[in-house]
C-alpha cells in the first residue's frame, strides 16, 4: 500500500523505500526516557514519558531535533517493542506517554497501543502538519493533543517548512483536535494539576514573524479560551539551516515577545502558559543517545 497518511499524499510504498518523512513502515526512534521540559500540566513534578519518533513530514530549516527530523538519527524496533516502551515508562511512574512527532507512524502506533494500552493519558505531540482523516483514526487511542501552529502565511511556511499548505491543514487538524477533545480535565497530583484529557495548542514566536504569530491568535481566540490551554513559547533558538535565512538567524527580541504576549493577553488567551524569553537556549534540546530504545 502507498502511503497518504499525512498532507503530503507522497503514495510511496513505505515497506520499500522512504517516504517524504524519511522513514520506511518500521518504526525508528531517537530516545524514550522522562522528560521534564514540556507544559507544567504535562511534566508535573514526575515527567512525561516521551518517544522521539525519528523522521517528520515538516522541513523546518530552524529544527532544534533536526539530527532525528531530518538527519534520520534513530533505531529501528518492532511493533511489539514499541508497546513494551509504553509499559517500561508507565513503571518509572511518569504522567503521562508524550509521542513526539508521531503522525508518519499512525497506523504502526495504533496496533502498538492495542498490544499494550497503558492506563496513564497518551499525548499526541504534532507539528500541526495533520489530516483530519488521520486524526479521527487516533483519536480514541488519545488523551490529549499537543499541537504547533507554526505558521499563518502560506509564503512563511513555504519558505521555512517546505509546505505551502501548513496553514491549510493545521488550521483544520486543531480545529478537529478540539470537537474531538472539548472539555479540560484535570487531576490534582503532589499539588499540582496534571492535564488527563484536552487540547494544548502551541506557538512559537520567531524573528520577524510578528504579523503572523498575531493573525494566529486572533484565528485561535475564535475557539473561545475555555476549549483548549494556549502555550506560547519563546525558545526559538537559530538552529540547523537557520544561516541560511538572515532574517530569522537570531534570537528573537524582548520586544517581539512581548508585542505576542501581550496581543494573546488582550485576546482573552490567557488560559494556559508562556515562557520566559530566557528560554531560548539550547538546554531544551534533548541529547540524542538512543536511551530507552
Amino acid at each position: 500500500m502507498t502511503c497518504d497518511i499525512c498532507p503530503r499524499n507522497c503514495k510511496i510504498d513505505r515497506k520499500r523505500i522512504e517516504g517524504f518523512c524519511g522513514m520506511t513502515e518500521n518504526v525508528k526512534l531517537a530516545k524514550a526516557d522522562i522528560f521534564m521540559w514540556e507544559e507544567p500540566c504535562i511534566s508535573g513534578i514526575k515527567g512525561s514519558g516521551t518517544i522521539f519518533f525519528s523522521g517528520c513530514n515538516l522541513k523546518c530549516c530552524f529544527c532544534q531535533n533536526y539530527k532525528i527530523s531530518s538527519g534520520g538519527f534513530g533505531k529501528e524496533i518492532s511493533i511489539n517493542r514499541l508497546a513494551k516502551i509504553f509499559e517500561e515508562l508507565e513503571i518509572k511512574g511518569v504522567h503521562n506517554i508524550n509521542l513526539v512527532s508521531p503522525s508518519h507512524y499512525t497506523n504502526q502506533i495504533i496496533e502498538a497501543l492495542k498490544i499494550y494500552r497503558p492506563k496513564i493519558p497518551i499525548v499526541w505531540n504534532s507539528n500541526g502538519y495533520e489530516k483530519i482523516e488521520s486524526i479521527k483514526k487516533i483519536a480514541p487511542y488519545v488523551d490529549i493533543f499537543l499541537v504547533d501552529v507554526k505558521f499563518c502565511d502560506s509564503n512563511l511556511s513555504e519558505k521555512y517548512c517546505k509546505a505551502n499548505n501548513y496553514f491549510e491543514y493545521a488550521s483544520k487538524a486543531v480545529k478537529q483536535m478540539i470537537e474531538l477533545k472539548p472539555k479540560l480535565n484535570f487531576k490534582n497530583e503532589f499539588g499540582i494539576k496534571i492535564l488527563k484529557s484536552g487540547v494544548i495548542v502551541r506557538h512559537l514566536v520567531m524573528p520577524n514573524c510578528i504579523k503572523d504569530s498575531i493573525n494566529i491568535l486572533e484565528w485561535l481566540s475564535t475557539f473561545g479560551k475555555d476549549k483548549f490551554l494556549f502555550s506560547l513559547m519563546s525558545q526559538y533558538t537559530p538552529y540547523f539551516k537557520s544561516y541560511e535565512y538572515p532574517e530569522i538567524d537570531r534570537p528573537i527580541k524582548p520586544i517581539e515577545y512581548k508585542i505576542v504576549l501581550q496581543k494573546a493577553k488582550e485576546l482573552g488567551l490567557n488560559n494556559g502558559f508562556a515562557q520566559e524569553l530566557e528560554s531560548g537556549t539550547e538546554k531544551y534540546i534533548p541529547l540524542w543517545n538512543l536511551k530507552g530504545v
